[in-house]
């Protein structure tokens, strides 16, 4: 059961009981101390379902302060620096900083409004100190307080939490700083709380909250919800958040914060940031999020690339993460930065894919950008399993009955192809019927497919009960065909790709390419490649997750290409081949390995030497193939055969 506001304040005061008077712990333990019971333990407390349903993941301070710093604390630290010994400045920064208004639009506990208010609070012991040096009693001096918080939440238990937290951080500020300015005496904050709202922030007006001509930063965590595990009520708010936008059935719920954050900016010089799952950069959403961003006049100012979710809550979020802070553009002068671990870049533009290239939007596209050979899906067979067998299960059921040895054929799926084994599919979608009565185990297996077809809730699949013996994608090249995994780790350097023999059948766990040459392969083998696959491909978890509409049929090929792209060179594209070449023979080598990692290097800087690059960090190949992409979009050459 929920507490009530008694309860939870009960509980606030036994925290200051523990923490008020801790000479060497303060604030800091109280923080730790804090969130293991009420944050962690909030969101660890649901089952996984009901965690994954509302998208209730607890924040650690490490991910907040990721956030919170290059949003305001780092500017605000640097302007500290550049004022401290002009008094008069310094007042006026003091006051600035004790009128800024932030808001958590998706708040839980509390976590990242205490931090905040933490950090604001240590600036502002700095600015008193370096002001009036060490005289006694200066607490009267200061102005930073929790009234400048605001926060929207869902649930009551959280909002009770987050008020209460409030409450205690700021009381715990106080006693630090009475220890540090000479006052002996501290008084509790009795008026002057964190304002949180109890309500559906999808389903509201923040202006309600606070007037958006009073606030300065939106900051927070928001659900991450995937596209395909919303409840109605979620796809309903999202519906209202985002109207008739094209694609929204694909967003993840926390974008729903990011346009109502946009709406919130709109006029404005407030700037946001998000934790959000890496999937709101990569794939098909990024585009359909901030095109109609884009339209409002919003940018992005910085960013933090996909970073494994770390927490203390039971059973905390096996996911992955970004953090973005954007603006309206006219509300972030200084440059702009992306943080990948521990390494911060300066940016002259940050795209929705968060590198350092222009703002292309990259949409589901059912052709090559280039003309090279399609791809397509494997086969897919709906047959509840009753056509695929392991080698041993294949041999028994040829045992039993013989004449089916040759409707057998090999099978690879991703996981088969990658580790190396193989399955057997039994195909009769050629077999006559004649010949099928003859096999009565065989019939068995049809008669099965054909009751679970029928059974299924899709139409679709019902209809395919009419042809049992057939699948429901059928892609059967007549020779050699290129294949890549649908699905692959990204510890590798290079999703495995390789040729497939026309009597091998590809499941719809890959993708195939009919008619892929050497020189295909050479080039989505490259390291070059492999950037755009890191930069625009959807993920799982952070495995790849290789499309055809977004990842192929988008990539930018090195040739040829109009003005200022490199021209068509023979000779390049004969090395690519004889390179690739290199690539499948070391395959085969007793030195495997170290064969194969020599040869892919040569591969790769012939790649590289194709698009007019050479030895440049992997963002720099990423924003060149971007601008490719756009030159070709924009100018829309005439094909060239490749």
């Amino acid at each position: 059961m929920p507490l009530t506001w008694g309860e939870s304040r009960a509980l606030a005061l036994t925290f200051l009981k523990r923490h008020a008077n801790d000479a060497k712990g303060g604030a800091q333990a109280f923080l730790a101390d804090f969130f293991r019971l009420f944050g962690a333990s909030t969101a660890g407390a649901m089952d996984a379902a009901a965690r994954r349903e509302r998208g209730a993941h607890y924040t650690s301070e490490e991910n907040i302060l990721a956030l919170i710093n290059p949003l305001f604390m780092d500017s605000l630290r640097e302007e500290f620096s550049e004022v401290k010994h002009a008094p008069n400045a310094l007042r006026s920064f003091h006051d600035r900083v004790a009128s800024l208004r932030f808001l958590d639009p998706a708040c839980g506990c509390g976590n990242f409004l205490i931090i905040a208010y933490r950090e604001l609070r240590q600036l502002e012991a700095e600015i008193v100190k370096a002001l009036y040096g060490s005289e006694p009693d200066l607490t009267p001096l200061l102005k930073v307080n929790a009234g400048q918080f605001y926060g929207i939440e869902i649930d009551a238990l959280p909002c009770h939490v987050a008020e209460a937290g409030m409450w205690i951080i700021e009381h715990l500020m106080n006693i630090e700083a009475a220890k540090l300015f000479g006052q002996h005496r501290v008084a509790f904050p009795s008026e002057r709380g964190a304002k949180i709202v109890q309500a559906n922030a999808l389903r509201m007006d923040w202006g309600e909250v606070i007037p958006k001509a009073e606030l300065n930063y939106i900051i927070g965590n928001p659900p991450f919800g995937g596209a395909r595990v919303m409840t109605a009520s979620q796809k309903a708010d999202m519906l209202a958040v985002w109207g008739d936008v094209r694609g929204v059935g694909n967003l993840d719920y926390v974008t729903g914060w990011y346009r109502k954050a946009a709406e919130m900016m709109s006029g404005t010089k407030i700037r946001t940031a998000f934790v959000s799952t890496n999937s709101v950069s990569q794939g098909e959403q990024p585009a359909i999020i901030w095109r109609p961003l884009f339209e409002r006049g919003v940018e992005i100012d910085f960013a933090r690339r996909s970073f494994k979710w770390s927490n203390e809550a039971k059973g905390s979020a096996a996911v992955h993460c970004v953090i973005i802070g954007f603006s309206a553009a006219e509300g972030f002068p200084k440059p702009k930065a992306i943080y990948d671990g521990e390494i911060m870049t300066a940016a002259r533009n940050i795209n929705p894919y968060l590198v350092d290239a222009p703002n292309v939007l990259i949409e589901s596209r059912t052709k090559p950008l280039c003309d090279v050979p399609e791809m397509g899906m494997g086969n897919q067979p709906i047959d509840d399993g009753n056509y695929l067998f392991t080698k041993d299960e294949m041999e028994e059921f040829i045992r039993v009955e013989p004449r089916s040895e040759r409707w057998f054929r090999p099978w690879l799926g991703a996981d088969e192809f990658i580790n190396g084994y193989r399955r057997y599919c039994l195909w009769l979608g050629d077999c006559p019927p004649s010949e099928l009565k003859e096999m009565p185990e065989v019939m068995k297996r049809v008669d099965a497919v054909r009751a679970f077809r029928l059974a299924s809730r899709r139409a679709s699949t019902r209809k395919l009960a009419d042809t049992p013996t057939r699948f429901q994608t059928e892609n059967m090249p007549g020779t050699n065909y290129l294949l890549i995994p649908c699905t692959s780790s990204d510890r590798r350097a290079y999703i495995p790709i390789g040729f497939v023999p026309p009597e091998v059948m590809a499941s719809n766990a890959t993708l195939i390419i009919p008619g892929a040459t050497l020189y295909h392969f050479g080039v989505l083998a490259s390291s070059v490649h492999m950037a755009w696959v890191r930069a625009v491909c959807g993920r799982l978890g952070m495995g790849y997750r290789y499309s055809k509409d977004i990842v192929y049929n988008n990539f930018p090929w090195p040739w040829p290409w109009p003005w200022p792209w490199p021209a068509p060179n023979q000779k390049s594209k004969a090395n690519i081949e004889r390179l690739a070449q290199q690539v499948l023979d070391a395959r085969a080598s007793p030195a495997q390995l170290e064969q194969e990692h020599m040869a892919h290097e040569k591969l790769d800087a012939e790649v590289a030497a194709a698009y007019g690059i050479g030895g440049e960090a992997e963002a720099k190949v990423v924003a060149r193939l971007m601008e490719m992409y756009a030159s070709y979009i924009s100018t829309k050459p005439a094909k060239y055969s490749i």
